[in-house]
């Protein structure tokens, strides 16, 4: 078992740094990940929103649909926190890149 948490673990790291680089099929995966809490992640509605939000915006349309599917299950709040992080991510690797 240690051996598939630590294969989860790297390839959770694997897609964040696709993530970085604007990887819009990372950005899908990570939000499976969060929202299933796949790769040895706990559920995290609100990380998984983020995640399928920036797929989307990324023209994703199972992002879309995933992201629609979870926020039936959130608070406006925890919408609200999930866009902030989409909108920092997105400002971060902008900012990075220039």
């Amino acid at each position: 078992m240690g051996n598939s948490i630590k294969s989860a673990a790297f390839l959770i790291e694997s897609r964040l740094a696709d993530a970085a680089r604007g990887d819009p099929n990372a950005y899908f995966d990570l939000g499976i990940a969060f929202s299933s809490g796949g790769g040895g992640r706990v559920v995290d509605l609100v990380q998984a929103h983020k995640w399928f939000n920036l797929a989307a915006l990324a023209g994703s349309e199972e992002g879309q649909y995933c992201r629609a599917e979870i926020a039936d299950e959130m608070s406006a709040r925890e919408i609200a926190e999930a866009q902030r992080q989409a909108r920092a991510w997105l400002y971060e690797i902008n900012r990075d890149a220039a």
